[in-house]
């Protein structure tokens, strides 16, 4: 259902004058649960509301450019449709097939500017178009969004621009976000009577990232870094911004820019299955039929510390031969080499203890392909002649590290990444890395992001952070922006008590199942194992689901799901067997999962669960197998710091 009023609000002062002219708009979503309100007078207004409450209060949105200064604002015409189509994307990260039904109002300014609104079941969103010619700037976007003082967030506070937006999330009520020390990178997520709205953007191509910062009176506003003007590398990977321009971003000709997201969840679960990101970034245009997502073994987090092996291990042919071996065992279908193998400097220079045409060769035979690690720095200054020579060697993708940045210049980098590795079918997983914004989409070789605080934290980070509470905390935010490399799987577990940093042999917080778990609930198409394999080769039983589960999915139901609290949720694979994921907090708990998501029929679950001791040794798990149907509630019995996995096949 959509309204649309486009009447003058006029009347004479009393000096006989005639005051300002104010044009409203309704926007309804499909299901007429959402409505949005749109005010254009000196400036333009919008207000959120769902089921009749007011979620978000009265605040402005705004664009400057060198073309035209940010008001007053006139309509000229609008136009108005709804879409419902269906969307099959190249890589299936929750679903083979995602609904995309809006309704859309379209504003057009005497000045050019276009002003594009949508209103989606779960969420609404808005961009602007700029139809110029010649070259111009963008001095500054208003994007404000505005709440009252009882409203909460859970809040990625950031130092400055310059990070890797690995942040934990901080909850803290609107009225203690205050204007200064309050910069935050996206997604964030607040809670307002109950029902959750996510802030994130996407469609972010040629264009800076958008930041948020608390402005006063409850309310929250977008920031942007500037364009660079002077840069400085202080290291092998580090380059600072000393100096900016007055203005976001170059542009040449008529320009979109990136699409503002506000995701409405009446349930927390709701959070784990919104597509919008997705639905609205730029389609992908080619032939992308050759990606393959898959598993891969990882090497940094556990430090090449292999052992009970007659070689020494460390960045070398015989330790990655090793690697190759285990991929090929275990149907795993890609070798991370990270750091090490080549000059931090030059990706041309190959480190001297590895033979890179024998590991190429070897892992070509093993049916085994290669991601290579690629410090941003060297791969910009070498980029082709980077690829080519990975090419040459037959390398299947790159994992390019440390950017630190969103401002125009960086984004520009990951698209000129993007297309180079996808000239030459080369998959791309960015660390190092803003939040995922769409990229996925129209690249769809670029597989996966970091930018999420993960399981390498647990190497050095001494405060405990890396918790079975963040586990449970950060998917309802940076994962609903997209894929996360958290990089899951160790085999050393330990609580909270007994669990400590250790570079060379690390641990993980929470319990056995609590990892496993997060293969089910955890979204990345290039999904690591990051342990030893020589501890997986020793863990035969962990193994039977590591080397089972897949990294994309046909279907995702979550049944159960509370921000910081516990998730379970159940996905369907391309070959029909059904995969269930549990994670709580450090409070054991039981849920119940409803089988009714089955096809009739009668099926084997095998389990991984909570050993009794789990509490007390975190490595405790028991592995069970038992028969159900559609009609089964089975209870997940999770310990502290817990988890709870399964696979369900058909009898």
């Amino acid at each position: 259902m959509m309204k649309l009023k486009g009447w003058l609000l006029a009347w004479i002062a009393s000096t006989g004058s005639m005051a300002a002219v104010a044009q409203e708009y309704t926007l309804h979503s499909p299901d007429g649960k959402t409505e949005l309100r749109i005010t254009v007078k000196d400036s333009i207004r919008y207000t959120v509301s769902f089921n009749g409450k007011m979620l978000l209060q009265p605040a402005t949105v705004g664009l400057s450019t060198s073309l035209a200064q940010d008001g007053p604002w006139k309509v000229a015409n609008t136009k108005t449709s709804t879409v419902s189509q269906l969307l099959h994307p190249v890589v299936q990260q929750k679903f083979a097939s995602i609904e995309d039904h809006y309704d859309q109002l379209q504003l057009n300014f005497k000045n050019r500017f276009t002003l594009q609104w949508r209103a989606y079941n779960n969420g609404i969103a808005w961009r602007w178009l700029v139809n110029a010619k010649g070259a111009w700037q963008v001095t500054n976007e208003t994007a404000n969004f505005s709440f009252q003082p009882k409203d909460s967030a859970w809040y990625p506070v950031e130092d400055g621009f310059f990070s890797h937006n690995e942040r934990l999330y901080h909850h803290l009520a609107i009225s203690q976000i205050k204007e200064k020390q309050s910069l935050a990178s996206l997604p964030a997520l607040f809670s307002v009577d109950g029902v959750k709205l996510l802030v994130t953007e996407t469609a972010l191509l040629n264009h800076a990232g958008m930041w948020l910062n608390g402005a006063g009176d409850n309310t929250i506003h977008a920031v942007f870094p500037n364009y660079p003007i002077k840069k400085v590398a202080t290291s092998d990977r580090d380059e600072h911004v000393e100096t900016r321009e007055n203005f976001i971003a170059k542009k040449e000709g008529p320009a979109e820019l990136p699409w503002r997201i506000v995701m409405i969840a009446p349930e927390d679960k709701d959070l784990l299955v919104n597509e919008l990101p997705y639905q609205l970034a730029a389609p992908s245009a080619g032939d992308y039929s050759w990606v393959k997502p898959g598993k891969t073994i990882w090497d940094w987090w556990n430090n090449n510390n292999v052992y009970g092996v007659d070689f020494r291990a460390g960045v070398n042919t015989a330790t990655y031969k090793y690697y190759i071996d285990f991929a090929a065992k275990y149907g795993l279908e890609y070798v991370v080499f990270d750091e090490g193998w080549s000059d931090t400097r030059s990706l041309l220079k190959v480190a001297p203890e590895m033979d890179m045409e024998e590991l190429s060769r070897y892992a070509a035979a093993k049916k085994v392909g290669i991601v290579l690690w690629a410090n941003w720095l060297a791969l910009d200054q070498e980029l082709d002649a980077s690829l080519n020579l990975f090419a040459r060697w037959g390398v299947k993708g790159i994992k390019v590290d440390f950017m630190q940045r969103d401002d125009q210049q960086m984004v520009n980098f990951y698209e000129r990444v993007a297309k180079a590795a996808a000239a030459r079918k080369m998959l791309v997983d960015f660390h190092g890395a803003h939040k995922p914004a769409g990229l996925q989409r129209t690249y769809p070789n670029v597989i996966s992001f970091e930018g999420v605080y993960g399981l390498e934290q647990s190497k050095g980070d001494e405060s405990k952070s890396i918790s079975p509470e963040h586990n449970v905390t950060f998917p309802f935010i940076r994962m609903a922006a997209g894929p996360a490399d958290y990089t899951p799987g160790a085999m050393l577990n330990a609580q909270k008590d007994d669990w400590a940093p250790h570079w060379t042999n690390p641990m993980s917080m929470g319990t056995r199942c609590h990892q496993l778990a997060m293969y089910v609930v955890y979204e990345s198409p290039l999904q690591m194992l990051a342990d030893n394999p020589t501890h997986y080769y020793k863990e035969p039983e962990c193994m039977q689901f590591l080397q089972a589960v897949p990294t994309v999915w046909d279907t995702t139901i979550v049944q159960q799901a509370s921000v910081g609290n516990y998730i379970l949720t159940a996905r369907k694979a391309t070959n029909g067997d059904w995969y269930v994921g549990g994670m709580t907090n450090f409070t054991a708990r039981t849920l119940t999962l409803d089988c009714s998501f089955l096809p009739a029929g009668t099926y084997t679950m095998h389990t991984w669960k909570d050993g009794i001791n789990a509490d007390r040794n975190a490595q405790d798990y028991k592995m069970e197998e038992i028969t159900i149907d559609r009609n089964s509630k089975v209870p997940v019995v999770m310990s502290m710091g817990g988890g709870w996995a399964a696979r369900i096949v058909r009898k």
